[in-house]
């Protein structure tokens, strides 16, 4: 019998085949590699400069002195400073503190646009009842339509960041992009977490900022400003007005035989009287209008772009609405007050300049005319026939 011999060169050959083959592995994975490798390298890119990005927008928001340029910076700053197509901010503002501070300020309820007030986080979007930590992905229209009203397109994917002081949330930054990679969940989310806890502890800080400044500029009895802060106001209305070419209104109003209700009844029923009589005044005033407590038993309102027809439209409500209900004066018994009211306008000048003399020489004209009021027998309402410019 002859042994079974192998050619050397099919030996050869087969050994060939099997090294390219394993060659090829090798370069496969190798090209794997240098792949998985330059994501992985983009990504640490994307996550650095996120990072430093975070930390000089969280000094900016630290650095912010009031509410309302702190929500400019939230929205405006972060959307440039990430190349983000929108950020909406949702603040749990159960209630209205904040939606009243920012009133306060002449801040009408579409300001700061990008900013949303609601009572309960659920009511956007039930996902944010357990948002605990910064949420990354697609978007979902029935899940996230609420969170990006607005928007012309939908976009491609979501950032949801909890702001948490305690409990319950405080609020949520969205941050949205119209590409779907922008924001996956392998993206490092640790400082989008601290940046979510900075911006709470600044909203908290500008809250309890406002708040101290109006403790200063409210009356503590009727919870309206004071006459401290009207005069700022007026000086800040008068320049607007003169930018704008529009005239601003006054009213001055005094509740009438106010001194008789407080020999009568006491001063805790006065007291009672002028918190009531600057409840009705409030709920005529639109959220653009300045209400503030003169002194004892006199009131002021500011009309912000407003003709002398709006003054005596709102003179005439306010005037009604105080009188149409009697007011609890203590021991079951009730009192119908009256008011006398003056109304005055102002149209500054393009040369005027001195905002401080004209706010007086306005209040001192609606001053004048509550006195016509009440010397024509009270419970009515005097127009001055002078605009001050």
């Amino acid at each position: 019998m002859r042994r079974s011999e192998t050619s050397p060169n099919a030996t050869s050959g087969a050994h060939r085949a099997t090294a390219e083959a394993e060659l090829m592995r090798l370069e496969a994975d190798n090209h794997r590699l240098q792949a998985r490798l330059a994501a992985l390298t983009e990504e640490v890119g994307r996550n650095d400069s996120l990072l430093r990005k975070t930390q000089e927008r969280e000094l900016e928001l630290l650095r912010a002195g009031s509410l309302t340029q702190l929500f400019e910076r939230l929205i405006v700053g972060l959307r440039t400073s990430y190349q983000l197509d929108e950020v909406a901010l949702i603040l749990h503002d159960p209630q209205h503190e904040i939606r009243h501070l920012l009133s306060g300020d002449g801040v009408t309820p579409n300001e700061p646009a990008g900013v949303c007030f609601v009572d309960a986080l659920v009511s956007i979007a039930p996902q944010l009842a357990t948002l605990e930590r910064p949420w990354l992905g697609p978007y979902r229209k029935a899940d996230h339509e609420l969170l990006v009203p607005g928007v012309s397109a939908p976009p491609g994917s979501l950032a949801l960041i909890p702001m948490r002081r305690s409990e319950p949330l405080d609020g949520v930054l969205v941050f949205s992009s119209t590409d779907p990679r922008r924001f996956t969940p392998e993206l490092g989310s640790d400082f989008l977490a601290h940046l979510g806890l900075v911006a709470a502890i600044c909203v908290e800080n500008a809250v309890n900022r406002a708040r101290l400044l109006r403790s200063g500029l409210t009356d503590f009895l009727t919870g309206f400003h004071n006459r401290r802060y009207l005069h700022a106001r007026l000086r800040e209305e008068l320049s607007r007005a003169q930018r704008s070419r529009h005239s601003i209104i006054c009213l001055m109003i005094d509740v009438d035989h106010f001194k008789r209700i407080n020999d009568q009844y006491g001063h805790l029923a006065g007291d009672a009287v002028l918190r009531e009589v600057a409840q009705r005044i409030d709920a005529e005033m639109r959220l653009s209008d300045t209400g503030a407590r003169f002194g004892g038993d006199e009131f002021a309102m500011v009309l912000s772009q407003a003709a002398m027809s709006d003054g005596e439209k709102v003179a005439a409500r306010v005037l009604h609405a105080v009188r149409a209900e009697p007011i609890a004066v203590g021991r079951g018994k009730m009192e119908t007050v009256t008011l006398s009211i003056g109304v005055a306008a102002a149209k500054p000048g393009p040369g005027q300049r001195d905002y401080k003399v004209l706010a007086e020489r306005l209040i001192a004209e609606a001053d004048a005319a509550l006195y016509r009021a009440k010397s024509a027998g009270r419970n009515r309402v005097a127009i001055s026939p002078n605009v001050v410019a």
